[in-house]
C-alpha cells in the first residue's frame, strides 16, 4: 500500500523510480520571462545602443524603400523613359550621396556643426528665394524646385530647409538656455526666422511641407520646455493658418471635399486616395507578393513617391506594413532616447527636433494614405522616391548619429577605444626574435 511522505508524495512512486517534479517547476516560465527582461535591459543599457538602434532602423527602411521604389516605379519608368530601372538607379545615386554626407556629418565635432548651421539656414533661405526666379520650376502645381541644368541636379530646397532650421534652432536655443523663461528670448530669433522659411515654402504652393515645418518649430519649443500658454497660442495661430490655406485655394478645397465624401469626384480628387485604399485592402494579411502590385499599373499616379506605402501594403500585406511602422517607431524611440540621455543642450535639442521631423512627417504620410487626412503631398521619410528628400533625411540621420555617439556613456567608451594602445607585432626569424 502506498504511503504519503512528508513532501506529500507516495512512497510507492519513489520505489517505482518515477521522476520527481520540482516544487518550483511552475515558476520556470516567469523566470524565463524575467531573464528575457533582464537581457533586454542589459542590451538597452549598453553605451552604443542608441547609435545601433538608429543605424539598424534606418538601414532597414532604406533597403525596403529601394525595393519598393523599384517595384512601384518600374511600370511608369518603362512607359515614360523605356527603362524599368530608371528611378531606382537614380535613387541609388541619391542614396550614395546621402550616406557619404551622413558619415561626414557624424564625424564633425559639435562646435563645427553649430557654426555650419548658421551658413545652412542662410543658404536654405537663399535657395528658397531662388525658386521665385526663372531658376524655379513647377511640379504638380507647386513652384518648389530649382533647375540646375539637369533633372538629376534639380533640388527641392524645402527639404534642406527643415534640417537647417532644426540644427540652427538647436544652437540658438542652447545659447539662450538661461533666458528661455522669458518669452521674448524663447521666441526671438528662432520663431521669426522659422516663420520666414515656412512662408517662403507656403507661397511656393507646398502647403504640406509648410505644415510639417510649422509642427517642427512648435515641437522644438516643446522640447526646450516652452510654457503651455505659448504653445496653445502658437497652436491657435497654426489652426487659423491651416483654415486660411484651405479657404484661399480651390484645389485644396476640392481635396477637402473629396476627403469628407469618398464618393465625390471619383475620377478626380478622390481617384488617388481611393486607389491607395484599394491597394492596401487587397493586400490582406500577407500581401500579393513583391512586384505583384496591380494598382501601380496606372491607377496610382504617385505610387513611388507619396503613396509608396499603399504599394507596400498591397505587396507585403498587413504584416509587412506593421514591420515598417515598427521600424519607424524604433527610430522615434531611439531619437527620444538620445535627446533624454544627452548632457549637451545643443545635442538634446537637435536630436529632439529631428525626431519630431521624422515622426510628424511619417504620421502625416501614413494618415493621408489611410484616408485619415486630406492629400498633403508629403513623402514617407527614408522610403519614398526623391533625391532631395532622401539626401536631407540621411543628413539628418548623420546629425542624429553624431548625437548618439556623444551620449555620456558612449563618449566614454569611444574615448577608451581611441586611446587603447596598439599591440606590438613580433616576428621570429630563425632563432632571433625582433620586435
Amino acid at each position: 500500500m502506498a504511503t504519503l511522505t512528508s513532501q506529500g508524495e507516495t512512497a510507492s512512486s519513489h520505489r517505482a523510480g518515477s521522476v520527481r517534479v520540482p516544487r518550483a517547476a511552475h515558476t520556470r516560465r516567469p523566470r524565463s520571462a524575467l531573464a528575457l527582461l533582464h537581457w533586454l535591459r542589459s542590451v538597452l543599457d549598453r553605451p552604443l545602443t542608441s547609435y545601433h538602434l538608429v543605424l539598424g532602423s534606418v538601414a532597414l527602411l532604406v533597403i525596403v524603400g529601394l525595393m519598393m521604389v523599384l517595384s512601384a516605379s518600374s511600370v511608369n519608368a518603362y512607359l515614360t523613359v523605356g527603362d524599368s530601372y530608371f528611378y531606382v538607379k537614380r535613387q541609388l545615386i541619391f542614396l550614395t550621396a546621402g550616406v557619404l554626407g551622413a558619415f561626414a556629418i557624424m564625424k564633425l565635432p559639435p562646435s563645427t556643426l553649430r557654426m555650419l548651421s548658421w551658413f545652412g539656414v542662410a543658404l536654405a533661405a537663399i535657395l528658397l528665394i531662388l525658386t521665385y526666379t526663372p531658376l524655379g520650376i513647377s511640379v504638380n502645381g507647386n513652384r518648389n524646385w530649382l533647375y540646375l541644368g539637369s533633372s538629376l541636379f534639380s533640388i527641392q530646397p524645402a527639404e534642406f530647409a527643415k534640417l537647417a532650421m532644426i540644427v540652427w534652432g538647436a544652437d540658438v536655443l542652447a545659447r539662450k538656455y538661461h533666458l528661455l523663461d522669458q518669452p521674448k528670448h524663447l521666441l526671438v530669433p528662432f520663431l521669426p526666422v522659422s516663420a520666414v522659411l515656412i512662408l517662403l515654402v507656403l507661397f511656393q504652393g507646398d502647403a504640406g511641407t509648410a505644415v510639417v515645418m510649422a509642427v517642427i518649430a512648435a515641437g522644438m519649443l516643446w522640447v526646450v520646455g516652452a510654457p503651455a500658454r505659448v504653445l496653445m497660442a502658437l497652436a491657435s495661430v497654426g489652426l487659423a493658418g491651416v483654415i486660411a490655406i484651405f479657404v484661399t485655394s480651390p484645389v485644396r478645397m476640392r481635396r477637402l471635399a473629396a476627403f469628407l465624401d469618398p464618393t465625390l469626384d471619383l475620377n478626380g480628387a478622390n481617384d488617388q486616395a481611393n486607389a491607395g485604399m484599394f491597394a492596401i485592402a487587397s493586400g490582406g494579411w500577407w500581401g500579393v507578393g513583391l512586384g505583384a502590385s496591380r494598382q501601380k499599373w496606372g491607377s496610382l499616379p504617385e505610387a513611388h513617391t507619396d503613396f509608396i506605402f499603399a504599394v507596400l501594403g498591397e505587396e507585403f500585406g498587413l504584416f509587412g506594413s506593421l514591420v515598417i511602422i515598427a521600424m519607424i517607431g524604433v527610430l522615434g524611440y531611439a531619437g527620444i532616447r538620445i535627446a533624454t540621455h544627452a548632457d549637451d543642450l545643443f545635442m538634446r535639442y537637435a536630436a529632439g527636433g529631428i525626431t519630431v521631423w521624422f515622426m510628424v512627417q511619417a504620421l502625416i504620410n501614413l494618415a493621408v494614405v489611410l484616408r485619415l487626412l486630406p492629400i498633403a503631398g508629403v513623402p514617407l521619410p527614408l522610403v519614398s522616391y526623391g533625391g532631395s528628400a532622401l539626401i536631407a533625411n540621411l543628413l539628418a540621420v548623420g546629425v542624429l548619429l553624431a548625437c548618439a555617439r556623444r551620449e555620456p556613456e558612449a563618449r566614454k567608451l569611444l574615448a577608451k577605444k581611441a586611446v587603447r594602445p596598439q599591440p606590438r607585432m613580433t616576428t621570429v626569424v630563425g632563432s632571433r626574435t625582433r620586435s
